[in-house]
């Protein structure tokens, strides 16, 4: 027999060599299209979180330096100026399906964005997911227009401008403020419905009606609206000139001035209780006092007149802790209210009895029970204001559980994990089944989940959860529902 000399070993050795280098040249992953966990990604400061689902094969052709990155499109589904909202790290992504939680720009509008998956090492691309509507809701509660007025006139032939208040009255959330932002006018048809009129942060009225306006989420929902105003003919040379107060009606007067308001004309004259305030000429007024005021009000062509009975409001109140709170046997929790009451006086109450000795705004509760404070006002508005809350035994669990049993027996029928993940902590708890569809999502986790509410049509179900706390360190795992 030939012994193989070195020339032959050589040989061999550096045809290994190059047969493995091809090979890992030649390697490739196809990625699946990305399953959305979500319908629309409506997302705001508060949250801002969605996580999508995709597929690789081979896993064995991934390097280890290889990173998955998430594309998302612009409004119209167009990824030649595509944006990346997820970049992974080298290598963490190594079986598949994998899902990953990303979250969308702040700059985000319109109804037909698309993601997709891409990979570094080897280099390849999904195709493109569905398309869904997102939006970043930088301003989502409600606003005033017109001052907060309800009513507005014009004389006929003429017109009405309706403006978005910036900043608008007492604690209004002009949505002005917020530049990348667009509007929508509407017009009521019906107490429940409405047409669309115009867009822009103005809207000129010539017609009778009751009008609003919203901010343009789209498709997603939102509390980023206006009060109606309702638009009047001044046919008959009068119209009505509606008042509003800043600080409502009724309104405290150790809050300050409250400013009064009526429509728009040329020009104004202010009256309290029928004698004219010579001075009061403008469209609004200031006052600390009660009392009947009454505006009259030059449209040009026409006039209008209103009045208001000013009387008393109540104060501002909040206690700082949640309606339900859990704390161990032998733990306290240290209540406060704070309130804009004059001389306050307080009353703490236990399962409904005044608890004695109990008058500062502050109370440590020891015991598990139904508590709730009654804060009074004594001087200038008389009222009183009550908060309810509740203190229950902590259940000690020191592991997250991996196995629930939902069937009303009263033993392990929720899913009930350490405290510090729970209400109060702002972690996000997030629970998918096995399709990877997120089917439970909230950061004020009551340890009740899943409530009786799913049908389990197996023996035992599988579902997978994903645990993020405030300093984005997750854990995940799965949970099996025994039937």
């Amino acid at each position: 027999m030939l012994k193989p000399t070195i020339a032959n070993k050589i040989f061999f050795g550096l045809f290994f060599f190059v047969f493995v280098m091809q090979e890992k040249i030649n390697a490739q992953i196809v990625i699946g299209t990305p399953n959305l966990g979500f319908t629309q990604a409506c997302a705001s400061e508060s949250f801002n979180s969605y996580s999508a689902t995709f597929i690789f094969s081979p896993e064995s052709s991934v390097n280890a330096s290889n990173q998955f990155t998430i594309e998302m499109s612009d409004a119209d589904g167009d990824f030649s100026d595509s944006t990346i909202v997820y970049t992974s790290a080298a290598g963490s992504i190594t079986v598949s399906p994998a899902t990953i939680d990303f979250s969308i720009p702040e700059t985000t509008a319109g109804e037909n964005y698309r993601i997709r998956v891409k990979s570094s090492s080897p280099a390849a691309t999904s195709t493109q997911s569905v398309n869904f509507a997102a939006y970043y809701k930088s301003q989502d509660s409600p606003f005033t227009i017109n001052n907060l007025v309800s009513t507005g006139a014009y004389c006929t032939g003429g017109s009405y401008l309706l403006t978005i208040d910036n900043p608008g009255t007492g604690s209004n959330d002009s949505p002005l403020l917020y530049p990348n932002l667009t509007f929508n006018w509407y017009k009521e048809t019906s107490p429940t419905t409405s047409i669309f009129v115009a867009d822009g942060p103005t809207l000129t009225v010539s017609e009778e009606g009751t009008y609003f306006v919203e901010t343009n989420y789209g498709t997603c929902t939102s509390n980023s609206f206006s009060n109606r105003v309702t638009i009047s003919e001044a046919v008959s040379g009068e119209a009505n000139a509606t008042i509003a107060s800043s600080l409502g009606n009724p309104f405290c007067p150790e809050q300050g001035l409250t400013t009064l308001t009526t429509i728009g004309g040329n020009t104004y004259q202010w009256y309290k209780d029928g004698v004219i305030i010579p001075e009061a000429i403008n469209q609004m007024y200031q006052t600390n006092e009660s009392g009947t005021y009454s505006v009259q009000v030059d449209l040009g062509e026409c006039s209008a007149a209103g009045s208001i009975a000013l009387v008393s409001e109540l104060f501002d109140s909040s206690i700082d802790v949640p309606e339900v709170n859990h704390i161990f046997p032998d733990e306290s929790l240290m209540v406060t209210v704070t309130t804009t009451a004059s001389n306050p006086e307080f009353e703490w109450y236990l399962n409904d009895t005044l608890i004695s000795g109990e008058t500062d705004d502050t109370y440590e509760a020891t015991e598990f029970g139904n508590y709730k404070v009654v804060i009074s006002e004594t001087v200038g508005c008389n009222a009183s204001k009550v908060y309810e809350f509740s203190v229950e035994e902590a259940q000690v669990v020191e592991k997250i559980p991996n196995v629930i049993s939902p069937n009303g027996d009263g033993i392990n029928d929720t899913w009930v994990i350490p405290m510090k993940y729970v209400s109060g902590t702002n972690t996000e708890i997030k629970i998918l089944n096995n399709r990877g569809k997120v089917i439970f999502q909230t950061i004020d986790y009551q340890n009740n989940w899943p409530q009786n509410q799913l049908e389990l049509t197996n023996i035992n179900v599988i579902y997978y959860y994903i645990i993020t706390t405030t300093d984005l360190k997750t854990k995940q795992g799965s949970i099996t529902l025994i039937k």
